[in-house]
This record gives C-alpha cells, sequence and structure tokens, in this order.
C-alpha cells in the first residue's frame, strides 16, 4: 500500500468488521473465495478482471496459503438475477469469502431491474448468505464513472450507494467503497476520466485496466487488514 499512498493520497475506507471466518482459514492453510457480479466480476473488453487479479494479490499477502478466487461474473446482471443463482454459484461451491458486487445495472440499463427489486434482492442475499454460516461478505458497489454520473442518473447512483451502505450496516457487512475510492481519485488526485475508464468503451462504463489494477489492490489491501484484525481478536 506504500506505492498506492506516494502515487496518490486516496485510499479505501477500511472494512468496519473483522473477516473472522476468512481468518480462521487461512490460519488453516486454505481458503476459497468467490466473486459474484456482472461485468466488473466477469470482465470487459478484454481487461482481466478484478477476481483474477485478486488472486494474484492474495497469494503475494498470503504465500504459505492455498487460496482460490472463484469468479461468478455474469455481465449486464445485477442483484435480482444474481440472488437465483446463489444456490449453484455460491453456496455450493462452499467459499469462506463472498464479494458480491452489484447496483450499477440498476441505474445504468434503462431496461433495467427496479430500484427497489435490486435494494430488496440484496437484503434477500445478505439474509441468506447470514443464515448459512460461517461465510464472511463482502459488498462492492458501483463504480465511479461517466455512465452513472450524467444528470439523470447521479441522483440513483448516489441513493444506490447509500443504500447498499445501509443494508451493510444494518447486517453488519463490509463494504468495498468503490464510488467513494474512484471519486477521490478523480476529484481529489485530479485523475482523468481518460485513464480511469478503458478507452475502449464507448459507453463509459467500464474501469481501465490501469483503475481494475489500483482497486484490486487496495481490495486485497482491505481484506489483509481486516483479516489481520480477526486473528489478533481486535
Amino acid at each position: 500500500m506504500a506505492l498506492d499512498s506516494l502515487e496518490f493520497p486516496v485510499q479505501v475506507a477500511p472494512f468496519e468488521q473483522p473477516l473472522t471466518n476468512f481468518a480462521r482459514r487461512v490460519k488453516g492453510g486454505q481458503a476459497r473465495v468467490v466473486a459474484i457480479g456482472s461485468s466488473t466480476t466477469a470482465g470487459e473488453g478484454g481487461i482481466a478482471p478484478y477476481p483474477q487479479r485478486l488472486l494474484t494479490d492474495l497469494r503475494i499477502k498470503y504465500p504459505n496459503v492455498a487460496i482460490e478466487v472463484i469468479n461468478r461474473g455474469v455481465g449486464g446482471e445485477d442483484a435480482p438475477s444474481e440472488l437465483k443463482r446463489f444456490e449453484h454459484d455460491v453456496f455450493d461451491l462452499k467459499p469462506d469469502l463472498v464479494i458480491w458486487q452489484i447496483g450499477t445495472n440498476t441505474v445504468w440499463q434503462a431496461d433495467g431491474p427496479s430500484f427497489e427489486d435490486t435494494t430488496n434482492a440484496i437484503r434477500e442475499g445478505v439474509d441468506q448468505l447470514l443464515r448459512a454460516g460461517q461465510i464472511d461478505v463482502i459488498l462492492m458497489d458501483l463504480q465511479y464513472v461517466p455512465a452513472v454520473l450524467t444528470p439523470a442518473k447521479r441522483p440513483k447512483a448516489e441513493a444506490m450507494v447509500e443504500a447498499i451502505s445501509q443494508i451493510a450496516h444494518e447486517r453488519h457487512m463490509n463494504v468495498f467503497r468503490r464510488f467513494a475510492l474512484m471519486e477521490g481519485w478523480h476529484e481529489v488526485a485530479k485523475i482523468s476520466f481518460d485513464r480511469l475508464v478503458d478507452p475502449g468503451d464507448d459507453s463509459r462504463l467500464h474501469a481501465s485496466d490501469w483503475t481494475t489494477d489500483k482497486m484490486t489492490w487496495q481490495l486485497a489491501g482491505a481484506i489483509a487488514d481486516a483479516t489481520s484484525k480477526a486473528s489478533h481478536g481486535a
């Protein structure tokens, strides 16, 4: 993280909850992460998606642990469709940590699910994960990109970010605050959207290789910090 701090002064907010189950599994020498979501998770435009990079980053942080990161992203989906895949794409895989990337397509797609349908599906999904037991959960909110920052879409994007945060707070879950992180990169560190957004994406929706790489390292660092807190009983 020191190199990131030198490059620009904006870091992701630390997780509020320790990753107790993941820490226990890491201590035992093996751990499994399942990443479920849409195109950010699945990959878009030939850019290596964050789950692939997260595997590399976590293996750097835990060189003596057999870590798996299983990618269950499907482009274009949001929480209502992803919830229907939970049994096969989450629970059957017996994960120790689930990262659920949500919210963007409801804001961006004109014919996507309603705000209410998506937030209801998020609540139901996190409740299912809680009932399953022995699974740590990280919710990943929206990307801060021009496609969701138009005058018509930005209020809905900000409301979705707030709704995800509130659901996580109520359920004592962590949020990877991607929207705030990228907003800080753009507004505080003055990193242009030309660098933040995939130059081959005419929709101005998908993150660049640079953004994906930096975001994933921040995510890996937040996971490691929350794992350490759990291991030390903090």
